[in-house]
């Protein structure tokens, strides 16, 4: 079974954006769940995690950003890890040994749950912003 399941990559026209930022200002506030209709039946009630995605692309698309959707496995390779984290592929394997990332051997060949992975990633953004803001205050304190 292949580790990327599919992706869908849009880039948002002027169109697009006024369209998101309709839609968005529509939701603002509003404390109804999302409903999906076809030709102006109920079809199925949005689950609120769903409804979050959702208002997350279209927050990208109203401020003109393009948006990539994948999908992966529940577990990935380390080829496919190194992908998501921007990183090589010895760079997952120290990671890996280092014990910052867990794994399972299939085999002779470690897999990595997605969950760890996008934890990771969002840990290692989460640094990213501590020490850009450190930079901004030292650059401040200078001035």
């Amino acid at each position: 079974m292949p580790a990327v399941g599919g992706n869908s990559h849009v880039m948002t026209s002027e169109r697009d954006s006024k369209l998101a930022r309709a839609v968005l200002e529509d939701l603002e506030g509003a404390t109804n769940a999302l409903v999906v209709e076809q030709n102006g039946q109920r079809r199925v009630a949005v689950p609120p995690e769903v409804g979050q995605v959702l208002q997350q692309v279209l927050s990208a698309m109203a401020s003109g950003r393009s948006v990539t959707v994948n999908s992966f496995s529940e577990e990935l390779t380390t080829s496919i890890a190194a992908q998501i984290l921007g990183v090589s592929r010895p760079t997952v394997m120290k990671m890996i040994n280092s014990g910052q990332l867990p794994s399972h051997r299939v085999g002779s060949h470690h897999r990595l749950s997605a969950e760890d992975v996008f934890a990771e990633l969002q840990a290692r953004r989460e640094r990213e912003r501590a020490a850009f803001s450190e930079l901004l205050e030292l650059e401040d304190d200078e001035f």
